[in-house]
């Protein structure tokens, strides 16, 4: 019998498996009802190339160990952007600089879609 995992759950796994490789400023946001692209948003930054190429590996890693398959990744480390998205959340993988230049989650930060992350 296959394990479906619920969204919710998807992007807590997620959020786990970047803690475990030291991610960081890791946030996440529900944009149900708001995107027509995805659930949960998952940005988090690395400090390198080699780190932001571990964290796209543990994610990836992790999610297959749950029957969570990844539909597509992009990006290059030394980009210093990556995107993985497993269709119910994407998540988005910046260097501190690329981060700070895109700024990709003033999309929603301050709204009450943020979750908090432990």
């Amino acid at each position: 019998m296959e394990v479906i995992i619920k969204p919710e759950q998807m992007a807590e796994e997620i959020v786990n498996a970047l803690e475990a490789k030291q991610g960081e400023d890791i946030k996440l946001f529900d944009v149900r009802g708001k995107s027509s692209v995805t659930d949960f948003y998952v940005v988090a930054s690395g400090n390198s190339s080699p780190h932001l190429r571990a964290l796209v590996s543990e994610a990836s890693r992790h999610m297959k160990k749950v029957k969570v398959k990844c539909f597509r990744s992009s990006g290059d480390p030394d980009s210093g952007w990556m995107v993985v998205d497993f269709i119910d959340v994407v998540v988005h993988l910046f260097s501190r600089e690329a981060r700070a230049y895109y700024a990709i989650e003033k999309l929603w930060d301050g709204s009450e879609d943020q979750l908090s992350v432990k």
